[in-house]
């Protein structure tokens, strides 16, 4: 057994938060070498991970959002599954249905992409509703229900979400109810002119570097290990000054102008779960005020709706979040 196989199967529980955080830190490390030019994403896809929930991810097409998925799964040692969300998507697609076996007469289970690790749910919003209320059940649930029967999805389990922000035709707007499920809307970029021109290279065939190290990229977790992170940043102290001033910023968005409807409790839950995340990230077994801070504006853009002036004014959930935040009095470390 090679020292990599071995530090594979150290599970998180056994490590002290400096070494989780250097796990952590060769994740993103190999992360980066591939999907280039998205550092900040790769970060927050991270956090989420650790946080136990799912990420929405908005931006164009062709900014490797299937890539991200991808190389997550692998770096994870977890099984990648793919949908593409299309009009005539239906339930069962997603979940799986029963089958009848000639052979046997009797009915089977097939069981839908939904039994993976890591799931990308590409365009979530050209299916119907019906469609994505069954990823929806998955999502909260992490369980399945076929033909009565209750199945568990594998643990970890994590959905990254797509959404194409300019494409409005055929598609179904999310209702409020499922985007509050997840702890993160993610907004992707394009890359800087330095990586876009690697890539562009790289895709022309006139270098080979991203693709190889795709193909070999490695392990560096698996599904216990994942888990077992996880479960440390659960552990992670919260002060409850730091507790009160993740709800007092969440409780500002409801009554702060140019907001019609403001974030909800889960909100609260979500920006504490990741600021413990942020902490692990960091080495430290202690949330401190910038870990709310870090991704509170990716916590809450998705749960919040502007005001019709406001949206009509062109102004962004972004920019309305930006001045809430800083409007929060940081309690003294």
């Amino acid at each position: 057994m090679t020292a990599n196989d071995n530090s594979r199967e150290q599970h998180a529980s056994s490590m002290t938060h400096e070494q989780a955080a250097e796990r952590l830190q060769s994740l993103s490390t190999a992360l980066n070498r591939v999907v280039l030019g998205q550092a900040a994403v790769i970060e927050q896809v991270l956090a989420a991970l650790l946080a136990g929930g799912h990420v929405m991810i908005e931006g164009v097409p062709g900014l490797a959002k299937t890539l991200l998925a991808q190389c997550l799964a692998t770096v994870v040692g977890g099984k990648f599954s793919r949908i593409q969300f299309t009009p005539d998507l239906m339930p069962s697609d997603i979940t799986g249905h029963a089958m009848y076996d000639m052979k046997s007469e009797t009915f089977r289970l097939r069981r839908g992409p939904v039994f993976c690790n890591i799931l990308l749910a590409d365009e979530i919003n050209r299916a119907p509703a019906k469609t994505q209320a069954a990823l929806l059940e998955v999502m909260q649930e992490h369980r399945v229900t076929i033909e009565g029967k209750s199945l568990a999805v594998p643990d970890p389990f994590m959905v990254l979400a797509t959404q194409n922000p300019i494409e409005h035709e055929g598609t179904y707007l999310l209702p409020e109810a499922q985007l509050d499920r997840f702890v993160m809307k993610v907004l992707i970029d394009y890359p800087d002119a330095e990586h876009e021109q690697r890539i562009a290279l790289n895709l022309a065939g006139m270098r080979d570097d991203l693709v190889s190290l795709a193909q070999t990229l490695e392990p560096l977790l698996d599904p216990a290990a994942a888990l077992s992170l996880r479960q440390l940043a659960r552990r992670i102290r919260i002060d409850e000054q730091i507790a009160g001033y993740a709800v007092a910023m969440v409780r500002a968005t409801r009554q702060w102008p140019g907001i019609a409807i403001g974030a909800g409790p889960r909100a609260s839950i979500a920006l504490l779960r990741v600021a413990q995340a942020s902490a692990l990230l960091e080495g430290r077994d202690f949330v401190i005020p910038d870990d709310v801070k870090r991704f509170a504006t990716a916590c809450l853009r998705h749960r919040i709706m502007l005001s019709a002036e406001y949206q009509m004014e062109g102004q962004s959930p972004d920019e309305v979040l930006a001045r809430v935040i800083e409007d929060q009095k940081a309690p003294r470390q």
